[in-house]
């Protein structure tokens, strides 16, 4: 077993992995930036090491601050959480180079599935739908004019090297096209340092469903079933849960399926998450996240496994703690993201120090939270305040117990998304499972 571990993030996926850490009797190590010295993490863990100024790119993001770190704490693996370095197979490389144990999966598989245009052809070779679009990189407007033509309208353009949502721009017909493809293209050079796009059909009114998928080092792969997160502004998912509503049993077992072929592709090892758009009796692989999900908790409720203990035991070199007939849905859950945004204002950022907060408790509620009263809410990171779990014995009850929760959740000082939840709990689309990507941008819960 792994004997101390730093985690290379912040906020509630870094209080998550400290308390896997410590059910597993292993040291954890928190870093933090100046604009984080006194956020919760930074005192929960065994150690803490400040790691910059509040710039992700001079903390967070930086390579050498992260490795010298976990260097002068004599860390013997680094867990990246999500977001910031997680995904970056160039920092996975430099951990296995210092000597480190990279809680994710290799380099190799980072860097495969990272590059969304070879994952595609990876993923279609593995015999796994891939949506409809372009055969390669598209480097010129004229050459994504030709992609769209062959495609047909709608389509979306998407960054070749990135994914959560960034770069992503939808593009109903050829007049917008050329704006659309130079906004993308500095989108996605200023996110990723690459400026590289591709096409896709935009498939309207399809839901977003994802497998989460666990390998060893055994070459063993597992699925965790499925979750749903099709309601998402700006390409990011806001509301998440397990299982699936109204997915037909022949859909999931093709869907998992495919995510399991597609993982046993490209030799993964550890957590991950096989993405894909649905409408109807269709499925198309849509990309790979190459690391813990935000949503995970909901995976946890309704299988009773811990992913984060999990994950360190593989990092540890250990084979999976479960076979795939013990890993069983059972009742369901919902998680929404607590976010300081305005959703008034399209959900702006609403940076602020958080002058209250109550967090809701109660049978089948948790709480992943990442603040405290007092801490400011920073204009450098991700605005996530906390995640927003129930359970329940039937999807209703997961749905009465989250606005149960929702309306003893106290935040003061910035605005959230609490009401926008609120609403969407009461929505007759989302209590019948009728739910597609496009409902926020459509007004549905407005």
């Amino acid at each position: 077993m792994l004997q101390s571990v730093l985690i290379a993030n912040r906020g509630e996926i870094a209080r998550r992995v400290i308390r896997g850490c410590r059910a597993l009797g292993i040291r954890s190590v928190a870093v933090y930036s100046e604009a984080d010295a006194g956020w919760p993490h930074v005192a929960d863990a065994d150690q803490a090491v400040a790691i910059g100024p509040p710039p992700a790119r001079e903390s967070y993001l930086d390579v050498d601050r992260i490795l010298d770190a976990a260097r002068r704490t004599e860390a013997e693996a680094i867990h990246p959480g999500y977001g910031f370095l997680s995904e970056n197979w160039r920092f996975a490389r430099a951990c296995e180079a210092a000597g480190l144990v990279f809680v994710g999966p290799p380099w190799r598989v980072i860097q495969q599935m990272g590059d969304k245009v070879g994952a595609r052809r990876l993923m279609a070779a593995a015999g796994v739908p891939v949506v409809p679009g372009s055969d390669g990189p598209v480097e010129s407007v004229e050459a994504a004019h030709e992609a769209a033509a062959r495609t047909g309208y709608p389509v979306m353009i998407k960054a070749a090297a990135g994914g959560g949502g960034i770069g992503m721009m939808k593009v109903k017909d050829e007049a917008g096209l050329a704006a659309a493809f130079s906004s993308a293209q500095r989108r996605a050079q200023s996110a990723f340092g690459a400026g590289a796009l591709f096409l896709e059909r935009y498939l309207e009114g399809a839901r977003h469903v994802e497998v989460q998928i666990f390998g060893d080092a055994s070459g063993r792969v597992l699925h965790l079933h499925e979750r749903e997160c099709s309601i998402q502004r700006r390409h990011q998912k806001l509301v998440e849960e397990s299982p699936a509503p109204q997915l037909s049993a022949t859909i999931k077992a093709r869907l998992i399926e495919a995510a399991v072929a597609g993982a046993r592709t490209v030799g993964y090892v550890n957590a991950g998450t096989m993405e894909f758009i649905v409408r109807g009796d269709e499925f198309y692989f849509l990309e790979m996240n190459t690391r813990l999900q935000v949503e995970h908790p909901v995976t946890e409720e309704v299988t009773g496994l811990d992913l984060v203990q999990a994950q360190l035991r593989v990092a540890s070199g250990e084979p999976l703690p479960w076979t795939q007939e013990q890993v069983t849905q059972r009742g369901s859950s919902i998680e929404c993201r607590i976010y300081a945004e305005d959703p008034a204002k399209g959900f702006l950022p609403s940076p602020g120090r958080l002058s209250r907060l109550v967090l809701p408790d109660g049978p089948g509620v948790r709480v992943e939270c990442g603040v405290a009263e007092g801490v400011e809410v920073s204009v450098h990171y991700d605005p996530l305040l906390a995640k927003l779990i129930t359970v329940g014995g039937t999807r209703n009850e997961a749905i009465e117990r989250m606005s149960a929760a929702l309306a003893s959740f106290v935040v003061e000082g910035v605005k959230t998304v609490i009401p926008f939840h609120q609403r969407v709990m009461q929505s007759a689309f989302f209590q019948t499972g009728a739910v597609h990507t496009q409902m926020i941008e459509q007004g549905v819960f407005s």
